[in-house]
């Protein structure tokens, strides 16, 4: 039900075709975000045509509003939102790091202060896989918590300790034969923490692993090392998802080192501020230049506003305030990076991964490639 068929390598980058109950997906793949039930200003039919595989929901919001039996009342996400395919949740972790002053941890799980009306809330691993599993998404996270950055060592290895214990209590409470729990690697950017935690977690043998507790803060020539090093570590038959990453560079480095899934906010809260995501960078909206040019914000982009409006017409709804901007430059965005790694796929396939990357990439940061991307890359060449 879950199979993960690697089918073309590229030194550690690699092309696989992820079977779930509710299709199969191509990976390295991009999973647009829609933390309360939907992607923020994009229907699911425009998510379809845009070549959306999986969507994103959140537990934690979706637990506090509308609360999970309506979810469930509707047959589970897939119903809810009217978006056919497969679904991902997260565990409600994440939150755990972003509403700290909010929150009081314990062996037990996290009480929380309801973001929405200070009511307490507690999230523990059992509460959470019950949430996902009415949720009904095809893949579920354990519970885990995502410490900050920066944050004490010995913190960290007290955090990883506990959510190797709460994936524990994860697996034995899940039911649902047709979901895939994902286990959590954390460890933030210290490598022998990175290596306690793979060794705890490693013998559940779960359906895929993710790389968890990074962009979070921390510097990209500290980030991706952890990266490479966990990555390389997990099974080679088994999905591999760096969590909550989405900036355009970081697809391109994280796929070089084995990365297969990836989420993220970022193409459409950027799209929401008025910037458009492009091989040359981002292109500010807001700015008075565009406002004159009548050429598409992405020459090379077949999403429909790229297709059907100007620089100058999308810059104009930009200043002018109109709610189809932030909808168009969102589509673009979430577009922009699907192409992205549909190309980077095609890459893999041809065996020019590495080629691909550096020439993108000096395009991307106009010559001035970063010492941590090269670096990535070309510990992506090296064998494993």
């Amino acid at each position: 039900m879950f199979e993960f068929d690697v089918q073309h390598r590229d030194g550690r980058a690699r092309v696989a075709q992820f079977h779930t109950p509710r299709g199969v997906v191509a990976t390295p793949m991009f999973m647009p975000v829609g933390t309360q039930g939907t992607v923020k200003g994009i229907s699911p039919q425009e998510l379809l045509e845009i070549g959306s595989q999986m969507i994103l929901g959140n537990t934690y919001h979706l637990m506090l509003r509308p609360g999970e039996a309506l979810v469930e009342a509707h047959g589970g996400l897939p119903g809810f939102t009217a978006y056919p395919g497969p679904f991902l949740t997260d565990s409600g972790g994440f939150q755990v790091m972003s509403l700290g002053h909010m929150r009081k941890i314990t062996e037990e799980g996290v009480t929380f202060k309801s973001h929405l009306d200070g009511s307490l809330v507690q999230l523990t691993p059992e509460r959470s896989i019950e949430v996902q599993q009415a949720l009904g998404a095809d893949v579920i996270m354990a519970f885990d918590e995502c410490p900050p950055y920066p944050a004490e060592r010995e913190y960290i290895q007290r955090s990883l300790e506990r959510t190797e214990r709460w994936l524990g209590r994860s697996l034995m409470a899940k039911t649902n034969d047709h979901q895939a729990l994902f286990a959590i690697v954390q460890g933030g950017v210290h490598e022998d923490l990175r290596r306690q935690s793979l060794e705890l977690t490693l013998p559940y043998n779960t359906p895929g692993f993710a790389i968890g507790g990074l962009a979070v803060g921390e510097p990209k020539d500290q980030m991706y090392p952890a990266v490479a090093f966990t990555a390389e570590r997990l099974p080679e038959h088994k999905p591999r998802y760096l969590m909550g990453v989405g900036h355009p560079e970081d697809l391109v480095a994280g796929i070089a080192l084995g990365v297969d899934m990836f989420d993220c906010v970022y193409p459409t809260r950027t799209g929401r501020f008025g910037y458009a995501l492009t091989d040359d960078g981002r292109l500010n909206m807001n700015s008075s230049l565009p406002r004159r040019q009548l050429i598409p914000m992405d020459a090379d982009c077949d999403c429909y506003a790229c297709q059907q409006y100007t620089r100058a017409y999308l810059a104009h709804l930009v200043k002018a305030e109109e709610m189809l901007a932030p909808r168009m430059l969102s589509l673009h965005n979430l577009r922009y990076l699907h192409r992205l790694v549909e190309r980077a796929r095609a890459a893999i396939e041809r065996g020019e991964y590495h080629v691909w990357a550096l020439t993108w990439a000096d395009r991307y940061f106009k010559g001035q490639v970063p010492v941590w991307f090269q670096q990535a890359i070309d510990a992506g060449q090296r064998a494993i």
